[in-house]
């Protein structure tokens, strides 16, 4: 076999065994070379040094579990941190968010593994380009406040739909796994909520966001999603809505591509993953955990055709 043929049997090799110890000394061995020159062909051939792409792969597997209800501190012992802050920071470095962030907006599966002989191996065919938005000031959002179960990204299989007054249900309640997040918008549609929601004295504009602000419950997978639309400063707020802040921030605000209805959901989740998976990691930026994401339905996102969302991520300039 050729060197690339070897480099792709060792990128294999890791993610059969991503679990267990590894050092370059054993990988060079399972290679057939020294450790030497096993650490400069996987450089030249891979683009990082082997070490650290084992630590990359570890990270994103336990991203990809982030969703499974498992506690954080448990995957991170599981990949081989010893530390929920040591876990924290290593993927603070990689993805750009901690994973209490990645968890809410972007769990995703495993990526696959990179394909050695195409030369466009790190190039995703889904590129979508934000325009940064250097300073946005805070505003108010009144609307509706459901406690959530975490992960609440659309691709996650379970994410459940807690009421605000009731009891916190298990996660393994044996509810069928359902989008409740598209649940909870079309039942404030059908009973006439959003519409009353759209004839207040207090709406700024005539779009509506959804928006996760995480709480300080007893529970690490309890959030709140909120509902609502933008309201007009200094205007009394009836008592019967709820009424959360988006803190100032930079944003980086991202337009999903157009899509027919019945493609729409599917769009909005390859945009969120597209922004945490690739965008992110690549982009300078980190996310800034003093403010919210959000996404925005305004007139473009009205319609059978040609739907259009605005997904808005806080973000700040990456500490080296």
């Amino acid at each position: 076999m050729d060197h690339i043929e070897i480099l792709q049997e060792m990128l294999q090799y890791i993610d059969m065994h991503i679990k267990e110890e590894m050092n370059v000394e054993k990988l060079a061995e399972r290679a057939g070379f020294s450790p030497y020159y096993f650490c400069r062909i996987f450089q030249c051939g891979v683009g990082v040094s082997i070490m650290e792409y084992v630590r990359n792969r570890r990270l994103a597997y336990a991203a990809s579990e982030l969703n499974s209800g498992l506690k954080i501190i448990n995957i991170a012992v599981d990949y081989g941190f010893e530390t929920h802050s040591g876990f924290s920071k290593a993927f603070r470095r990689f993805f750009g968010c901690p994973p209490e962030i990645y968890r809410a907006y972007a769990a995703f599966d495993v990526p696959k593994i990179p394909d050695l002989s195409k030369s466009n191996q790190f190039i995703s065919e889904f590129v979508i380009e934000p325009k940064i938005i250097a300073k946005k000031s805070s505003f108010k959002i009144a609307g509706f406040a459901f406690k959530i179960k975490l992960p609440i990204s659309i691709s996650s299989p379970v994410p459940h739909y807690i009421d605000p007054q009731s009891p916190v249900p298990d996660i393994d309640d044996g509810r069928k796994p359902l989008n409740k997040l598209q649940e909870l918008w079309e039942e404030c549609r059908a009973d006439g909520r959003l519409e009353k929601l759209h004839k207040e004295s207090f709406l700024k504009f005539h779009a509506e966001y959804g928006a996760c602000f995480f709480s300080d419950f007893n529970d690490e997978d309890i959030s709140v999603y909120l509902i609502g639309v933008e309201a007009k400063l200094r205007v009394n707020i009836p008592l019967e809505y709820d009424v959360y802040t988006i803190p100032e921030a930079m944003f980086a605000v991202f337009s999903t591509p157009p899509a027919n209805e019945d493609k729409f959901s599917s769009i909005l989740k390859d945009t969120w993953k597209f922004i945490f998976s690739e965008w992110l990691p690549n982009s300078g930026y980190e996310f800034d955990v003093n403010s919210i994401a959000f996404e925005l339905y305004d007139e473009r996102s009205m319609g059978d055709t040609g739907r259009v969302c605005s997904i808005c991520v806080p973000i700040v300039n990456r500490q080296l």
